[in-house]
């Protein structure tokens, strides 16, 4: 007998859920899901403004990545990240994520999300704040080889975002808010020069 996949939508948030049930769910659209310690986490998809941002920071990472400078070999908006040591699993899907060492050889078959991990991962952020500055916080500092948390804030004027840089230190972030307009660069990306003004 066939096994009927599991439907899940929005009023399914907080729903304990196993891996393998999610993996074959099927899901009412217009919403990200996400495993966090083991329940369903629901969420708006982008609209196209939030979508704007997240392509103008894609790309800007994406050159870079293929520049000669650059330390990043693999950069995504697809990935799932997998934190350690939670009570039950955790798998959270940054808007952004960027690898030094991605097995390239194997873009096309044979790579699991949990094998790889990222050193950067980023956030768009335009309605509610406590996922990207609250939850995500805490869920990124806990997976070792993140360097660096992005949040790309345009809840006030989405044409004028600030930049929220969590940087590791320790185990802590150190925090740095950078306005619209102004550069920005990073140790962790050689380089890499960012003006905060997504219509350039």
């Amino acid at each position: 007998m066939a096994t009927v996949a599991l439907k899940l939508g929005p009023a399914d948030h907080g729903r304990p859920v196993s891996h393998d049930d999610f993996e074959s769910a099927e899901f009412a659209p217009g919403f990200k899901y996400e495993i966090i310690d083991g329940r369903v986490y629901a969420s708006q998809k982008p609209d196209p403004v939030e979508n704007e941002l997240e392509l103008w920071l894609f790309e800007k990472l994406w050159d870079y990545s293929r520049s000669e400078s650059s330390s990043l070999n693999h950069v995504t908006n697809k990935a799932r990240v997998y934190v350690p040591g939670r009570p039950a699993e955790t798998v959270p899907e940054p808007d952004i994520a960027a690898y030094t060492d991605y097995p390239l050889a194997r873009r096309f078959g044979g790579t699991k999300w949990a094998e790889v991990s990222p050193v950067l991962v980023c956030e768009i952020l335009t309605g509610q704040p406590s996922k990207d500055l609250e939850r995500n916080v805490d869920l990124y500092l806990a997976i070792p080889s993140i360097r660096e948390y992005w949040v790309l804030d345009g809840r006030e004027n989405p044409a004028k975002p600030t930049l929220i840089q969590h940087r590791r230190y320790g185990k802590r972030w150190i925090v740095r808010e950078y306005a619209y307009g102004s550069p920005f660069t990073t140790k962790l990306l050689p380089g890499f020069s960012l003006v905060i003004n997504p219509q350039v």
